[in-house]
């Protein structure tokens, strides 16, 4: 029995962690296997990188290209440790974030090599492909207002969320493109509702995919 392989992807504080959390309590109570992860850091492997990546002293010396590997590296850890195997046990598999992160962040928004990010995509998912993804759309402006109510310390963004809005605008621009060219796969929801009027909508986005 295949498992059923679906992805979350969006820019920052779109509410991506939230609805899996919401997503795996519903298809646990109707009785289906679920594994949620995560990119970076839901391997050891992917813990390191991540760090590296995203808070380490010298995670701000990165060059791009760098950090396209570093997220590649930690990816193809977790295919082919985590991902996988729980699909071949017909496993619904939930992914915060998956290869089109990378395409969006290093590729469209980055401006690096886009046929060399797609092969390296293909190389590291092994076939991974997601039967849908769920683009949860948010605008910069109300991305940062959701940053700002996060409890953590005070100025402890990492890397990444310290860049700037003009880059997060050409990010959620990418993810508006792709979804675009790949409409069966990847659809696209207002993610600026209620937790539970997005909860509703990602789940007619995957119930008929269950059956």
């Amino acid at each position: 029995m295949a498992g059923l392989f679906v992805t979350f992807e969006g820019g920052e504080a779109c509410g991506k962690s939230t609805q899996i959390r919401r997503l795996v309590a519903r298809l646990e109570k109707s009785g289906r296997p679920v594994l949620a992860v995560h990119e970076p850091g839901f391997t050891q492997v992917g813990r390191v990188i991540r760090e590296l990546l995203l808070n380490a002293p010298l995670a701000y010396s990165i060059r791009s290209e760098t950090e396209l590997l570093l997220f590649s590296a930690s990816r193809a850890q977790l295919v082919r440790e985590m991902i996988q195997p729980a699909l071949e046990k017909g496993v619904v598999v939930l992914s915060d974030r998956f290869y089109d992160s990378t395409t969006v962040y290093q590729g469209l928004a980055r401006g690096l090599d886009l046929r060399f990010i797609e092969a390296l995509n293909e190389f590291v998912a092994d076939g991974c492909k997601p039967n849908r993804t769920i683009l949860l759309d948010l605008d910069v402006t109300q991305s940062r207002h959701r940053q700002l109510r996060r409890v953590r310390p005070i100025d402890q963004q990492d890397r990444m969320e310290r860049l700037s809005d003009e880059f997060f605008e050409k990010v959620r621009r990418g993810y508006l493109q792709i979804a675009r060219a790949e409409p069966d796969r990847i659809k696209i929801l207002d993610a600026s509702g209620t937790e539970d009027q997005v909860a509703e909508a990602i789940w007619n986005e995957i119930n008929g995919l269950l059956t």
